[in-house]
């Protein structure tokens, strides 16, 4: 597992947190800053810099994910409401596919605001490492 990964699931594991996004940066910029060198840092935010989405769908999925997955919940609802109160059979297979693509647009955000995060983080390092250089 390469860096990009492991700073992924570190992200991850602070989505899991009650906290603000200052709070998780916080936490994830001594996690980074004890675990990964300068070049690997910058290695990872050139690649997450080409990789994250700056408008679209995309973007809408990574900031409101549980809102672009609510009608998928809702055709799985009724999916499954219909097949049992109207004994239709082919119903069910609503249901599994509207729980099938609401999970998956829900893992797809998590993901991307998980990469989000530590976009930000290592920004985060970046400019503190910058401020206290001293320019010539």
């Amino acid at each position: 597992m390469g860096q990009y990964e492991r700073l992924v699931l570190m992200a991850e594991d602070e989505l899991t947190q009650y906290s603000s996004d200052a709070r998780k940066i916080e936490k994830l910029r001594r996690k980074i800053g004890l675990s990964v060198n300068l070049a690997e840092q910058k290695a990872v935010k050139a690649t997450l810099e080409q990789e994250l989405p700056t408008g679209g769908i995309v973007k809408l999925v990574e900031t409101q994910r549980q809102t672009v997955a609510l009608p998928f919940w809702g055709i799985a609802g009724l999916g499954l409401l219909f097949a049992i109160s109207l004994n239709q059979p082919l119903d069910y297979i609503a249901a599994v596919g509207g729980t099938a693509a609401a999970i998956a647009i829900q893992k797809w955000g998590w993901k991307l605001y998980a990469k989000r995060i530590v976009l930000d983080t290592l920004i985060d390092i970046d400019t503190k490492i910058n401020a206290i250089k001293p320019n010539p």
